[in-house]
Formats: structure tokens, sequence, C-alpha cells
């Protein structure tokens, strides 16, 4: 008899000598707590106690680096990040390579075009001016909220992979890179203004909007908003957009046998080789600019505007009240659906609850004030912990060590009917 807590582990194996398509392998694994057990762990159980020969890439282990990013059950995210408890109970972990990656071996790929494409969208910061003292930036200031997490990618590389785009388009940067275009463009020190919109606008044309890379991204940074926000600042700046020569993979498309010269009406000609760069800078640049306008927008608006904005909050349910032992200190995960502009994402939270008497409940974000990072409770040390710069609080969520600038955030909370609702954004 299988106990309960035996979950059925398929894993892509791919031996680069051998060749062929690659399979899946299936391991039988206990798993007593899928609570606090991450896929990282999984891997990590199976390659020391069953097959020592499987390959994946890890680091830091808190959701900092970037490197063991997978397909974990059709859906991409950081194995360290992602916890059993979070897949379906009863049904098979499947684990396989990125997508549109070339595989190395077993989950690991080669992220060599990842950063081609991303030197594409010139990801580096140039300054307009030398200074002697460095610039002053208030954290409230609008320009830094504009860009918000933005800043926050760990080049996992889990957006492209989610893309269905990158696969259709070879000279198509991708949702990170295009991200990392949009934080300069938004940064007015930046010299290269002209140069890093000609380049990412030319990729934003291949955007078609279907929000994966917002989806799945393990530090809720938006590739969408990005490109949109770079598409409403090529409308603002129409004439710093200056004309791209061809992508080096659309020059391949175009080298076709010599045929014999046909003649072909002009205005055919014109509409086969128009851009929709040369239709908004060429002879119908003012019908062209026009509709661009109106329909830019509309789509900046309802794209980028409302997630510039504040997010309305909402109460959540976090458990039954007997659930929550007095004295005691429990972690729980929060799941809800929130709406930014007109998309909709699942969210998941875990927050710390401290329940001091019948009625008095704090609850704490598990997120670290210092680089976002998971806080847990270690009830030996009797305080809060983050593994992945030796932060600790107490039990009243103060700093004690480590770098952290500030306590732990205390969310609202309340009972209705038995019910411990927190309130989140």
């Amino acid at each position: 008899m299988q106990s309960s807590n035996t979950r059925t582990v398929r894993i892509f194996r791919y031996d680069p000598e051998k060749g062929g398509e690659g399979s899946f392998l299936s391991y039988s694994l206990d798993i007593p707590d899928p609570d606090t057990t991450t896929i990282l762990d999984v891997l990590l159980r199976i390659q020391k106690e069953q097959d020592p020969s499987i390959a994946f890439r890890f680091a830091c282990r808190v959701n900092m680096c970037g490197s063991c990013g997978m397909v974990i059950n059709g859906r991409e995210g950081l194995a360290c990040k992602t916890n059993v408890c979070d897949l379906p109970a009863g049904q098979d972990i499947t684990l396989r390579p990125l997508n549109h990656f070339p595989v190395i071996k077993d989950l690991v790929v080669d992220m060599g075009p990842f950063f081609a494409k991303y030197e594409d969208a010139l990801p580096f910061f140039e300054p307009k001016e030398k200074r002697d003292e460095p610039y002053v930036i208030r954290p409230d200031d609008q320009k830094r909220v504009d860009i918000g997490m933005a800043t926050d990618c760990i080049a996992c590389g889990c957006c492209v992979s989610s893309c269905t785009m990158v696969d259709n388009h070879e000279g198509y940067c991708g949702p990170a890179a295009l991200n990392r275009a949009f934080t300069l463009l938004a940064d007015e020190r930046d010299a290269l203004f002209e140069a890093r919109l000609t380049k990412a606008l030319d990729s934003c044309y291949n955007c078609r909007t279907e929000f994966n890379c917002t989806e799945v991204c393990p530090k809720s940074i938006s590739g969408t908003r990005a490109i949109k926000y770079i598409q409403r600042l090529a409308l603002k700046n129409l004439k710093s957009v200056k004309p791209l020569p061809p992508h080096p993979a659309e020059l391949a498309e175009k080298k076709e046998p010599a045929r014999e010269a046909q003649a072909v009406d002009s205005c055919a000609c014109q509409a086969h080789d128009a851009s929709r760069r040369s239709f908004l800078k060429g002879a119908g640049g003012l019908v062209g600019a026009g509709i661009v306008a109106s329909l830019g927008t509309v789509l900046g608006v309802s794209a980028v505007g409302p997630t510039l904005g504040d997010q309305p909050s909402q109460w959540v349910e976090a458990g039954a009240e007997k659930d929550f032992p007095v004295g005691g200190i429990t972690s729980v995960t929060l799941h809800y659906k929130r709406t930014q502009a007109f998309h909709s994402e699942e969210k998941e939270v875990p927050v710390l609850v401290r329940r001091d008497s019948e009625q008095d409940f704090i609850c704490f974000s598990s997120s670290c004030p210092h680089l976002g990072c998971a806080v847990s409770w270690d009830e030996l040390s009797r305080r809060f912990k983050c593994a992945c710069h030796g932060g600790a609080f107490d039990r009243d969520g103060k700093v004690i060590a480590g770098p952290p600038p500030s306590p732990l955030p205390r969310l609202p909370w309340k009972l209705e009917n038995g019910i411990l609702k927190v309130e989140v954004v």
C-alpha cells in the first residue's frame, strides 16, 4: 500500500550523448510535509536517494538567482519557490525544461540565446552627463514608482518560455529584455533614449498581449505592461523612432532563388513592403499616426494606466479561527484573484499568523522588507528568520539581525463568523 504522502514525479530526461527527443522517467517519493517541501527539495532528494545522474540547476534556494527555472506541471516557475502543496494533491508532479531553449541535459537549458536577445534591447545604462555626486531619487518619486517592481527581474527565463510569440518570431527580444528596456526608457538620466526606443519598438510589434509572461513571473513583474508602456512612448516620440536595418533572421527569409522579373502594380508593391513603422512615418503618416494615436490612447489607458494606480484591497479568508492555536504562530497561504486593468491572475500569498488570545491576532507578511524573500518562523530560536541574508526578527516582527531596513509588515485582519480574514492588495 502506498502512503498518502507518496507522489509520482515525472522528470524529463535527455542525454546529449544519446541524442533523440528525450523522454520522461517516473520516480516515486514519499513527501511527509508538502507545505514546506519545495520542488527543488524533491529534485535533490531524488538525485541523492534514487538517481544521481539527473541534471538541473540551482544556486540560492531563496527565489533570488533564477537558476532553477523550469516548467512545473505545465506552468513555468522556480523550483525553489514552488512548494509541493501548491500543486493538486494526488496528481503526478511533472518537471520539464523551459520552452524555446536548447536543452543541454535533462532540465538544464542553454541560456545563451536568452542573453543574446537581452543584448539586442541595449540593456545597459548610459548616463547623459558625468557627475561627481550620485543622483538622489526618493523611493516615493513618481519616476521610481512607475518602474516599481520591474527592476527586480532575475533573468530566470520563465517569461520567455511562456511566450508563444518567441517561437514564431526569430527577431523578437522577448518580455525580459523589453522589461529591461522599459526601466531604462523611463529613466530621464539615460542618454540612449532614441536608439533604445527604436530597438525595443521593433520587438514590441510581435507581442500579442496574451499576458503569459505576467502570469508566470516569479517576481510578479508584468512584461506586458512594460511592452505597452514602450508602445505608448513611441506614440509620444514618433520623431525619435529611426529606421532599423533588417534583422539577420529576416534577411535569411528573403533569400530566394532568382526569378524572372514580373510586372507588379506599384501600389501593391508598396503595400507589401510597408511596415508599421513606415506607415507611421511615410506618406500615410498623418493617417497612420491618427489611427495609432487613437488606438494607443485606448490601449495605454486600459493596459498601462490602471497598473500604475493603486490597486483596491480585498478581504481574503485565512482559515477557521479554531485552526490557529492560542500562543502559536501559524503559516498559511492566501488564495485569491487580483485584477489589473483587463488582466486577472490567481495569487498565492503566504502570511504568518500570531494568536495571542481568543480575540487577538497579528498577521505578518512573510515577505522580507529587504529583498522580498521568504520569512519563516523558527520555533527553536523563537524568532522569524530569512535564509538568504541572515535576517532575523523577534516575535513582534522587529529586526534583531541582518540587513532588513524595517520590521515585518503587518496586515489588517478581522473575524467574521469564526473565520479569520486578512486584507491584501
